[in-house]
């Protein structure tokens, strides 16, 4: 397959190198990458149109975008009939979201998977790390959803939400599930993590346990920090110490893990957890909707990684990174101050997720063929000096076009390249069971 007239975003070091040329995939490499000069006039009005070339005229290629913090699910929860106040964070994980995760169970898992992964691939997201949550049906859920990753050639980093909300026997099966996920996995596209669900619900005993799984496995956590201040409020009250303190005293921390949200953290906090290489999601969609607060980006220290995630609430991390932007803007950074943390974002995720996947693409001759395409022709020159600019106001407002994974085309023009209606059927199937379950709690 070659792809042509396409400005190829390769990167170097740390900066974006746009390349106007032609792209050759073979084997799932890209075996050639051939520069050419842009002449407007001679690219938009091309018309080659062989059977083996996509000829974009003009758009743009960039790797594939990562969602660090996401919640599969949660993708069939929508438009259900909630009972009970959601005025203010714990009322809205009690009488949502602590409900829909009693009612998973493996058919409605494999369906919040399928839609998960549909939406993704039409975002050109094709790197998840996933925080899955179903307590009452915890064996075997992760392998589950690995399987859908499997079949659409997706990659993920999986973990399942260990917690004490629900009794100690729960909180126990938590842990095995993901013991058993990471010991057995042997899945081509799919790593783990030991996942956790919050400090102010997690015991001294579980958090131990946690420590010793983790060393046992040379693995990281993945787990929510001081999301709420409700989080702060009850670790102190019910355990002596706030969430980052815990995570330090069972030493939980290493430059695996990863802390989503991250909003009330202390200046001991960021040190603590730059001390131990870890890395912070920040989900800003989904804070302002639960309305818990921002981050105080002040405050970020540049040695911690910062990722972004969508917490679940959709699967657009163009639009994340867009809403990192403008709520920097809105809190007082200046214009460079801005694209400095969204540089320092773009490849904090590529060093991040290579921790994982070392193969992880540069969009360089020889590395893997995953990348996506654009609906974004560069209206003025197009540089490695003025490329945030572009990334900013014109990539990150257009939709993907089309999406490539290990050499495979996943999305062709808008149009998906699986057997979407197959999906579609069961995800509507799966999302009215569980409308109809969660309407029978109330």
């Amino acid at each position: 397959m070659q792809i042509i007239n396409a400005w190829i975003c390769c990167v170097n070091d740390n900066s974006i190198e746009p390349i106007f040329g032609d792209l050759t995939v073979a084997n799932g490499k890209i075996s050639k990458i051939e520069g050419k000069e842009f002449v407007a006039e001679k690219v938009l009005r091309s018309n080659e149109n062989e059977k083996d070339v996509l000829n974009v005229k003009g758009k743009v290629i960039t790797i594939p975008l990562v969602n660090f913090h996401d919640h599969f699910y949660s993708m069939l929860a929508k438009g259900l009939p909630i009972n009970g106040p959601m005025d203010n964070f714990h009322n809205i994980l009690k009488n949502l979201w602590w409900k829909v995760d009693r009612i998973m169970d493996r058919d409605i898992i494999t369906a919040s998977a399928q839609s998960g992964i549909l939406d993704s691939i039409k975002n050109g997201v094709t790197y998840i790390f996933d925080h899955h949550s179903s307590p009452d049906t915890a064996k075997g859920s992760l392998g589950m959803i690995a399987n859908v990753f499997e079949e659409t050639g997706l990659r993920g980093v999986l973990c399942f939400e260990t917690t004490d909300r629900n009794g100690e026997k729960l909180a126990d099966q938590g842990l095995e599930e993901n013991k058993n996920f990471l010991q057995n996995t042997k899945f081509k596209n799919v790593n783990g993590l030991l996942g956790l669900h919050a400090s102010f619900t997690l015991s001294d005993k579980s958090l131990e346990s946690a420590s010793e799984l983790m060393k046992e496995l040379n693995t990281g956590i993945h787990i929510h920090v001081c999301e709420d201040k409700i989080d702060n409020e009850l670790s102190k009250k019910n355990y002596k110490l706030f969430p980052v303190e815990r995570l330090k005293h069972f030493d939980l921390l290493n430059d695996k893990s990863i802390l989503s949200h991250g909003i009330h953290l202390t200046k001991s906090d960021y040190e603590t957890i730059g001390e131990n290489g870890s890395a912070i999601a920040f989900n800003p969609d989904s804070n302002m909707n639960n309305a818990v607060g921002l981050p105080d980006f002040n405050s970020i220290p540049n040695e911690i990684p910062v990722l972004m995630g969508t917490d679940g609430m959709h699967s657009n991390i163009a639009k994340s990174l867009k809403q990192l932007f403008l709520l920097l803007r809105y809190t007082g950074k200046s214009f460079d101050e801005s694209f400095k943390m969204i540089n320092k974002v773009y490849f904090d995720q590529i060093k991040f997720v290579k921790r994982f996947f070392p193969d992880f693409s540069f969009l360089q001759k020889n590395d893997n063929a995953d990348f996506i395409i654009w609906d974004y022709v560069p209206p003025t020159p197009f540089t490695q000096e003025n490329f945030w600019g572009h990334f900013i106001y014109g990539i990150l407002e257009s939709h993907v076009s089309d999406v490539i994974q290990n050499g495979k085309i996943l999305m062709k023009g808008h149009s998906l390249q699986i057997d979407e209606e197959k999906l579609l059927l069961n995800i509507v199937k799966e999302g009215n069971r569980l409308y109809n379950k969660f309407a029978g709690m109330n």
